[in-house]
């Protein structure tokens, strides 16, 4: 199965040497599940000819705002809207959470409450299941189509499910500790208040959940299921 990685934002110049791109943390967090990868910059303009270019589209994080104004933002839309029509299935993540929402009617915002950074607790299916997160924008009013899967006092739609369509989340399962750190170092100052900082630093080392939404974003993409 082909998986069409649509990247969105561009890492701290510092990190590129060790990253690269997002795409390759998705390829990592998805290895050995039978999936071949071909990446797409959208945030450059880059865009798939069309939606059967791949079997399976991942939208990535970004810097950027969904609701802002960049030339790649319309046109992703549109790309969203007829990957859903067409029945071709779509996972986001972070970013790729927030776009499809906004494309498919809903609405996103710069949340007045803050940021969450680092090492998060949702509640999942009457589990507690911790991701590292990154983000001040979310979605606070849900399409139509969409289903809460998981979510906290914070971040209400950290996990949406459209049907057998799209399975989309607000954190990221794609990010480890040491790429965590590395946000901290070059992208934090300045932007995240300290005391958020320090909590995140406190807890790069602990446990998270990736390897389980890693086998729910397997299992959507291959049964439309994520149970």
């Amino acid at each position: 199965m082909k998986i069409g990685i649509l990247i969105t934002g561009h890492l701290p110049d510092e990190m590129k040497p060790d990253y690269g791109t997002y795409a390759p943390m998705f390829e990592t967090l998805l290895d050995g599940q039978g999936f071949t990868f071909q990446s797409w910059s959208v945030v450059d303009m880059q865009f798939p000819t069309d939606v059967d270019q791949a079997d399976g589209w991942l939208i990535t994080g970004s810097r950027h705002g969904a609701y802002e104004e960049h030339a790649f933002i319309p046109p992703l839309e549109e790309f969203i809207r007829a990957a859903y029509a067409t029945d071709v299935p779509m996972v986001g993540v972070c970013f790729g959470h927030q776009i499809i929402a906004q494309a498919l009617g809903g609405k996103v915002i710069k949340y007045p409450e803050g940021w969450a950074v680092g090492r998060q607790e949702y509640e999942y299916d009457g589990k507690k299941v911790y991701l590292n997160a990154w983000h001040q924008d979310q979605v606070v009013t849900r399409p139509d189509d969409a289903t809460v899967l998981a979510g906290n006092d914070f971040c209400e739609n950290a996990v949406l499910l459209y049907g057998e369509k799209a399975f989309t989340i607000q954190p990221h399962p794609e990010f480890k500790g040491t790429f965590v750190n590395g946000l901290l170092t070059h992208r934090a100052n300045g932007v995240v208040p300290p005391d958020l900082i320090k909590n995140a630093q406190d807890h790069l080392d602990d446990p998270i959940d990736d390897n389980a939404v890693a086998q729910s974003i397997t299992r959507f993409f291959k049964t439309r299921q994520v149970k």
